[in-house]
């Protein structure tokens, strides 16, 4: 609607995990988002992200391009912080 319209779009987001951040890149790469970004490399907010780090080059960020999100978790960082690991399905 912005775009059809003129209106320029921001998206941004600093202090999300790798899953929020992909969407967060690909959000901002589409047509419309024009006005400049904030999102940045992931380890300038994390030692150890849940995904494969998010770098800069040339002050740019590749956009994942894998299904869903793009991005995959880590199943050792998922392990390492999760604090209940079972199903709510009975049986």
């Amino acid at each position: 609607m912005a775009l059809a319209r003129g209106v320029p779009v921001w998206c941004g987001g600093m202090v999300e995990t790798g899953l929020g951040r992909a969407a967060n890149v690909a959000l901002a790469s589409l047509p419309g988002f024009t006005l400049p970004g904030d999102t940045s490399a992931s380890d300038r907010f994390f030692a150890r992200d849940l995904t494969e780090p998010f770098t800069m080059t040339d002050g740019m960020m590749r956009v994942p391009t894998g299904p869903g999100l793009g991005v995959e978790p880590l199943p050792d960082a998922l392990a390492e912080l999760r604090t209940w690991h079972g199903s709510l399905m009975p049986g």
